[in-house]
C-alpha cells in the first residue's frame, strides 16, 4: 500500500496542485504555480526516504510552502465578500448574494487543504503520532487532503463559476452548483472533525462530501460536457464525472462500515480502488479537462 499511496501523493504534489493553482487564479497565483514544483519535489522526495531527520526536514520545507499558500485564502474570502456587498441592487436594497461567494469558499478550501496534508506529512515522516493518530492514518491523510481536499474543492468551485457565467443551463443548476461549492468544503471539514470525534461524525462528513461530489459529477456530465466541442476534453470531463459516482460510493461504504461494524473494504483495498480512482480517474482527468477549457 505504501508504494501506491506515495505514487498518488507524488502526482498530487507535482502536477495536480500547481495546475489547479493556475485554474483558480491564472494571474494572482501565477508565481505560486510556477514555483510550486520546487517545494513539491522536496515533499515528493521525502516520501521515498525512511522516517527520520532528512525526510522530516524535506517535509517541513514542503509544509512551509503549503502554509504560505493557505495564507492567500482569507484575503480572497474578504475580497469576495466585498464584491458581493458592492453588487447589491440599487435603491438601498440589501446586497444580493452572488454565486462568487460559494465558488470562492470552495477554491479557498482548495488553497488551505495542502497545508493540512503537509502537516500530517511532517508528523508521519518524523514518526510522531500527531494528536495520537496512528502513522498509517497520518500517511493516508496526505493523499486525502491533496485530492478530497484540494481537487474536490477546486472542481466544485470551477463548476460553480461555470454556472455563474452560463446560468440556467438546466433547471436547478445554479442551486445545485452552490450546494456543491458549499457541501464539498463542509463535508471535507466534517470528515476532518470526525477524526477527533468518532466514526459517526466521520460518516456524516462522508455523506455530505459524497452528495456534494455527486452534484459536481451531475453538473459536469449534464451541463458542462455537452457544450464542449473538443472530444478529448469531453471524454476527460465524462470520465471524471463517472468515476466520482463509484469512488464516492466506496467512501460511503467504508465510512458506514467503520461506524456500524458492517463488512467494508480494508484501507489497502480502499487505496487501490477509491484512492487510485480519485487520483487518476477524477483528479487528473478533471484538471486536464479544465486546463484544456481554459486554453481554449
Amino acid at each position: 500500500m505504501t508504494v501506491l499511496v506515495n505514487l498518488i501523493v507524488t502526482l498530487g504534489m507535482l502536477y495536480v496542485v500547481p495546475a489547479g493553482l493556475r485554474l483558480i487564479d491564472p494571474a494572482g497565483l501565477r508565481t505560486a504555480g510556477r514555483l510550486w514544483p520546487v517545494p513539491a519535489a522536496l515533499g515528493a522526495l521525502c516520501l521515498w526516504l525512511p522516517r527520520g531527520i532528512p525526510a522530516t526536514v524535506l517535509a517541513a520545507l514542503y509544509a512551509a510552502a503549503a502554509l504560505a499558500l493557505a495564507t492567500r485564502a482569507p484575503a480572497r474570502l474578504l475580497e469576495a465578500r466585498r464584491r458581493s456587498r458592492a453588487g447589491g441592487s440599487a435603491g438601498g436594497a440589501p446586497p444580493r448574494t452572488t454565486v462568487s461567494g460559494p465558488a470562492e469558499v470552495a477554491v479557498c478550501t482548495a488553497l488551505v487543504s495542502p497545508s493540512i496534508a503537509a502537516t500530517a506529512l511532517v508528523a508521519e515522516r518524523a514518526g510522531y503520532r500527531l494528536f495520537d493518530f496512528d502513522l498509517d492514518i497520518l500517511a493516508l491523510t496526505v493523499p486525502h487532503f491533496h485530492f478530497a481536499g484540494f481537487t474536490a474543492a477546486l472542481a466544485a468551485g470551477l463548476v460553480c463559476r461555470a454556472g455563474a457565467t452560463a446560468p440556467a443551463i438546466a433547471p436547478g443548476s445554479a442551486t445545485l452548483s452552490r450546494w456543491a461549492a458549499y457541501s464539498v468544503p463542509g463535508g471535507t471539514l466534517l470528515v476532518l472533525l470526525g477524526y477527533f470525534v468518532d466514526d459517526w461524525a466521520e460518516l456524516a462528513g462522508a455523506v455530505v462530501l459524497t452528495t456534494g461530489m455527486w452534484a459536481v459529477a451531475l453538473l459536469t456530465w449534464r451541463d458542462i460536457r455537452p457544450g464542449v466541442r473538443d472530444r478529448t476534453t469531453g471524454a476527460l470531463l465524462g470520465t471524471s464525472a463517472a468515476v466520482l459516482v463509484a469512488t464516492m460510493l466506496l467512501a460511503l461504504w467504508w465510512a458506514a462500515g467503520e461506524a456500524t461494524g458492517i463488512t467494508h473494504p480494508t484501507l489497502t483495498w480502499m487505496a487501490a480502488t477509491h484512492g487510485l480512482g480519485n487520483a487518476l480517474g477524477f483528479a487528473l482527468c478533471s484538471v486536464l479537462a479544465w486546463r484544456r477549457l481554459t486554453v481554449d
